[in-house]
């Protein structure tokens, strides 16, 4: 029992892996943010895509 104990105390006190488990936590975050907000984040992009491709078409390069 106390080998458990020792091991589990070491694993508890040891942060070589800390950097890891908060990027991943992050990222995690960021994508449940993500899949919540799905439809408001593509309406946006598509509001973008749209904005531009009406801007490209009435573009003219020769002043004409």
């Amino acid at each position: 029992m106390e080998k458990v104990k020792n091991f589990m105390s070491k694993f508890w006190k040891d942060e070589e892996g800390l950097q890891t488990l908060e990027i991943l936590l992050i990222i995690a975050v960021i994508v449940a943010i993500a899949l919540l907000f799905r439809k408001t984040i593509m309406d946006w992009i598509t509001k973008l895509l749209n904005f531009g491709n009406s801007n490209i078409d009435s573009f003219n390069p020769g002043g004409e």
